[in-house]
C-alpha cells in the first residue's frame, strides 16, 4: 500500500474517533493557529492503542518509527517544519489539513478505512524500523541514548564494508556516524583532488567512480564504502564520486571523528610483548568496565582467561565473562594449539595447573558430546535410493521410541553409489567415511577399468547440476542435497553424468492420508514437534565445523545437514502439493490451507517451517498461477502479504530479526540465516592477524552460536506448548495441542512429506495447470 494511502486510513480513523486528538491549537504564544494538529506524544498513544489491538505489543520506539515514516513521505509534518517526529509536545498535522481541508469523514469513508486498516498497519510496521533508524542517525551525537547507540551498532554490524572492523571500533562509530540522503541522481559528493574530509558507506542506492584520465571506472552499490583511504593516508581524493541512483542513502564518518576514534582506541589498548612481539592485545570496554581480549597467541589467551577466573576479585563476574564464553564456544577452531598450551602452563602455580586441567577436561568432554548424549551405539542409517525424505533417512533399528537418535560419526550408513550407466552398488560404511574411502569401496564393487586414482565421487542433483567432492571430505551421504544421487566417475567424464529416473519422480512414502483431509492445526503441531527433534540434535559445534570446513576437524555435521534438508523438504512439499492438484477449487483450498499452516507454525515459534512454507508459496511455479491466486479469499491474500513483509530479506532480514528478538524460548529459528551469519563473519574476518588469533572474530562467531543456545534454553516437548501459549495474547489460547483421532496418520504424514525438487519438472507441471498467456 502506498504511504499516502496508509496516511489517509490513519487520518480518517483519527477524525472519526469521538475523542480525537486532532484539533486546532494555538502556537507561538497564541500568534498563530495550527489546523487539526496533535502532539507527537498524543499521536503515539493513539497509534499504540490501535496497533496493540491486532498485533503483539509494540514499544513507543516502534511507533515513533511509523510516524516518522509518514513524515518522511510528506503525509504529516511538524507545525513549523523544524523537527522530525518526536515523542514530545511538538505539534504535527496531515498535509490535507495544512492545505485547509474542512471535510469530515463520511460513514463510507470510515468503513473503507477500517477495511484497509490492517494493510495500512502492515505498511507502517514494515517501514517503521528503517525510518526510526534514519531518525536516530540524523540526531546529534549528544542526544543519542544507549538504546539508540545499540541500534546503530547492530546496523553497522551487518554492513559488509565494516565486517572486518573490531566491535569496539563499530561501537565508537555508532556515536559519530551521520545519515546522508540524496533524493536525485547526479549530485557530486566530491571531486578528484579535493581534500579528504569524510568516509562513506552506502546503505541504499549506488554511486559512480570517475577519474579524469579514464572516465567512469566502476560503480559502487549497497554495502560498499568509499573515501576511507584519503582519511587514513591524509592524501587528496583519487576520484570523483557522483550519486548514480535516486534515493541514495549514505552513512558518513567525518575526518575529525574518525581520527578521534583511532586515538581513543589506541589509548585504551594494552599490548603485552615478548621478545619484542605482541603476544596479547587487550582493550578496555567502556560498557563492561574491564579489559577484553582483542587478539593474542592461543597460549596467552588461555593463560589470561585462567588467571582472570582465579582472581579473587573476579570470581563472581567470571561466570558471565563474555570472553570465557566466547573461548569455550569457539576453542575447537584452535583445538590443537589449546591442548598444547594447556601443557605449557605446567610451570605456573598449582591452582593454575588445576584450572588448566579442569578446562582441558571440559573441552575434551565437549568434543565427545555425542557419546555422552546417547545411550545407543552402532546405529545403522539408510539413505534411500530415490532421494532423501527425512523420514526415510532414519535408523534401521532405533531402540529409542520417543526421541530421534543423534547421528554419530561411527554409526553405519547404507547408501547407493551409481555409475554413468545408472548401474549401482550398495555400500555400508561409517557416517564419517571420507570420499576416498567411498571411492575405493565402490571401485572394488563396480569393477571399473579406470585406475582408482583417476576416479572421483560426484553428487548429481535432480536439476542435473554436478558437484565433485575432494577425497578428504567427510560424511558425503548426509551432505548431499535433497533428492541427489552419489556417482563414481572418471574425472574427465563428469559431463556425461545424468540423473537417474527416480530423481524425476515425487519422493515420499506412500501414505493413505491426503493433505486436504488433515487438520491444519494438527499438521502444524506435529510438524513443530518433529522439527524440534531435528533441531535439538544439532550441536553448536556443528556450526563451526560447517563454517570452517568439516575436513579441517575430521568431524561430521550430519545432524545439521538433516535439519537443513528438512527446510528444503518442506519448501518443495508446498510447491508439489499445489502443482499436483489438477482441480482449481482444490488447488485454491490447498493454497489457503498452506497460508493457514504458516500462521500456526508462526504461533508455535517454528520459524524454520514458517519460512520454508512462505518461500515455497513465493516460488515462481506457484506465484505464476494467477487464476488460482485470484480465487483466494481476500483475508488469506492480506495475511500472505503480511508474511511476505516478515520474510523480506532486505536490510539483512531486519523484520524477522526484530520479531524474534522480542520472543522467549523455546523456538525453532530460521536456520539458513544463522548459517549465513556464520559464513559472513568467517569470510569477512581473518582468523589470524599478524600471527595472533583474531579473538574479535571468535566473539562474533560466538554471538551467533549463542542465538542457537537461547532458542533451546527451554526444551520443547509434547506438553510444552502450554508454556508457549501462556506468553501469547489471550485470544491465542485456542492454539493448544489438538486432540485427534488420527494422530498416527498426521505424524506419519509430516515426517515423510511428498515432494518433487526438480525446478524444471515443477515448472512444467505449473504450466500445464495454467498455460502461459500469449
Amino acid at each position: 500500500m502506498p504511504m499516502a494511502r496508509a496516511g489517509w486510513v490513519v487520518r480518517t480513523l483519527l477524525l472519526s474517533d469521538q475523542n480525537t486528538v486532532l484539533r486546532d491549537r494555538k502556537t507561538g504564544g497564541g500568534r498563530s493557529v495550527v489546523r487539526r494538529c496533535a502532539s507527537g506524544s498524543e499521536l503515539i498513544d493513539w497509534l499504540m492503542n490501535l496497533v496493540s489491538t491486532d498485533h503483539d505489543s509494540f514499544s513507543r520506539h516502534d511507533v515513533i518509527g511509523m510516524w516518522q515514516a509518514l513524515l518522511e513521505e510528506g503525509v504529516i509534518s511538524h507545525a513549523t517544519g523544524e523537527h522530525p517526529f518526536k515523542d514530545k509536545c511538538l505539534f504535527y498535522n496531515f498535509w490535507q489539513d495544512r492545505e485547509g481541508a474542512l471535510n469530515t469523514p463520511t460513514i463510507q469513508d470510515v468503513a473503507e478505512a477500517e477495511e484497509h486498516l490492517e494493510e495500512a498497519l502492515q505498511e507502517l510496521i514494515h517501514r517503521g524500523p528503517d525510518a526510526h533508524l534514519r531518525l536516530i542517525l540524523r540526531s546529534p551525537s549528544s542526544e543519542r541514548t544507549p538504546e539508540d547507540l545499540e541500534l546503530i551498532f547492530e546496523e553497522l554490524s551487518v554492513q559488509k564494508a565494516l565486517v572486518h572492523l573490531p566491535n569496539s571500533v563499530k561501537r565508537e562509530l555508532a556515536s559519530v556516524v551521520v545519515f546522508e540522503a540524496h533524493p536525485r541522481a547526479g549530485h557530486i559528493l566530491f571531486r578528484q583532488g579535493d581534500e579528504g574530509k569524510a568516509w562513506y558507506v552506502i546503505m541504499q542506492g549506488a554511486v559512480s567512480v570517475e577519474t579524469y584520465s579514464k572516465g567512469i571506472v566502476e560503480s559502487l552499490y549497497e554495502g560498499e564504502d568509499f573515501g576511507g583511504l584519503a582519511l587514513i593516508h591524509n592524501v587528496p581524493r583519487s576520484a570523483t564520486i557522483t550519486v548514480k541512483e535516486d534515493n541514495t542513502h549514505l552513512l558518513r564518518v567525518d575526518k575529525d571523528s574518525y581520527n578521534k576514534i583511532v586515538r581513543d582506541i589506541e589509548a585504551n589498548t594494552v599490548r603485552l610483548k615478548e621478545l619484542g612481539s605482541d603476544v596479547l592485545v587487550l582493550e578496555k570496554s567502556p560498557r563492561l568496565h574491564k579489559y577484553m581480549i582483542i587478539a593474542g597467541t592461543p597460549q596467552k589467551i588461555l593463560e589470561h582467561l585462567l588467571e582472570h577466573r582465579l582472581s579473587s576479585t573476579n570470581v563472581a563476574s567470571s561466570r558471565n565473562d563474555p570472553c570465557l564464553d566466547d573461548f569455550l564456544l569457539t576453542h575447537i577452531e584452535l583445538a590443537s594449539d589449546v591442548e598444547a598450551d594447556c601443557q605449557l602452563l605446567g610451570g605456573k602455580s598449582q591452582a593454575l595447573q588445576e584450572e588448566a586441567s579442569l578446562m582441558h577436561h571440559i573441552m575434551s568432554r565437549l568434543r565427545r558430546y555425542q557419546d555422552e548424549r546417547s545411550e545407543t551405539s552402532g546405529l545403522k542409517w539408510k539413505l534411500p535410493p530415490g532421494g532423501q525424505p527425512i523420514c526415510l533417512f532414519s535408523a534401521i533399528s532405533n531402540p529409542s521410541k520417543n526421541n530421534r537418535p543423534i547421528i554419530r560419526p561411527n554409526d553405519d550408513i547404507i547408501f547407493r553409489v551409481y555409475c554413468a550407466d545408472h548401474t549401482f552398488c550398495t555400500l555400508r560404511l561409517p557416517v564419517n567415511a571420507t570420499a576416498e574411502t567411498i571411492k575405493v569401496g565402490a571401485y572394488e564393487k563396480c569393477s571399473l577399468r579406470h585406475p582408482v586414482q583417476d576416479l572421483r565421487i560426484v553428487e548429481v542433483k535432480s536439476n542435473g547440476e554436478r558437484v565433485p567432492f575432494r577425497d578428504s571430505e567427510h560424511s558425503i551421504p548426509t551432505t548431499v542435497a535433497l533428492n541427489s544421487c552419489i556417482f563414481l566417475t572418471p574425472k574427465d567424464h563428469m559431463d556425461a553424468l545424468t540423473c537417474v529416473p527416480e530423481q524425476e519422480k515425487s519422493e515420499g512414502a506412500e501414505i493413505s492420508s491426503d493433505f486436504d483431509s488433515l487438520s491444519t492445526k494438527e499438521l502444524a503441531y506435529h510438524m513443530t514437534l518433529f522439527d524440534w527433534e531435528l533441531f535439538w540434535n544439532v550441536h553448536e559445534y556443528e556450526l563451526i565445523y560447517l563454517t570452517f570446513g568439516r575436513h579441517r576437524f575430521q568431524q561430521i555435521t550430519s545432524n545439521l545437514d538433516i535439519f537443513l534438508r528438512r527446510f528444503n523438504e518442506i519448501q518443495y512439499w508446498v510447491i508439489t502439493e499445489i502443482c499436483m492438484s489438477q482441480n482449481i477449487s482444490k488447488r485454491t483450498n490447498i493454497l489457503k490451507k498452506m497460508i493457514k499452516l504458516a500462521t500456526y507454525c508462526k504461533e508455535y515459534y517454528n520459524f524454520n517451517a514458517f519460512f520454508a512454507i512462505l518461500m515455497g508459496l513465493s516460488d515462481v511455479a506457484v506465484s505464476r498461477l494467477s487464476t488460482t491466486w485470484d480465487k483466494l479469499p481476500s483475508k488469506s491474500r492480506k495475511q500472505f502479504t503480511e508474511y511476505e513483509t516478515l520474510i523480506d530479506p532486505s536490510r539483512n532480514h531486519r523484520a524477522y530479526r526484530i520479531t524474534v528478538g522480542k520472543l522467549p524460548s523455546p523456538m525453532i529459528p530460521f536456520m539458513p540465516l544463522l548459517i549465513k551469519d556464520m559464513k559472513f563473519t568467517h569470510d569477512g574476518n581473518k582468523t589470524h592477524v599478524d600471527g595472533l588469533v583474531n579473538f574479535e572474530k571468535m566473539h562474533m562467531l560466538a554471538q551467533t552460536m549463542r542465538t542457537l543456545r537461547y532458542c533451546r534454553a527451554r526444551h520443547l516437548g509434547e506438553n510444552s506448548f502450554l508454556g508457549i501459549m501462556s506468553v501469547l495474547r489471550k485470544e491465542s489460547q485456542m492454539l493448544e495441542p489438538p486432540v485427534s483421532k488420527n494422530e498416527a496418520d498426521v505424524k506419519s504424514y509430516v515426517s515423510c512429506l511428498r515432494c518433487v525438487n526438480n525446478e524444471r519438472t515443477l515448472m512444467s507441471m505449473s504450466q500445464k495447470l495454467e498455460p502461459r498467456r500469449t
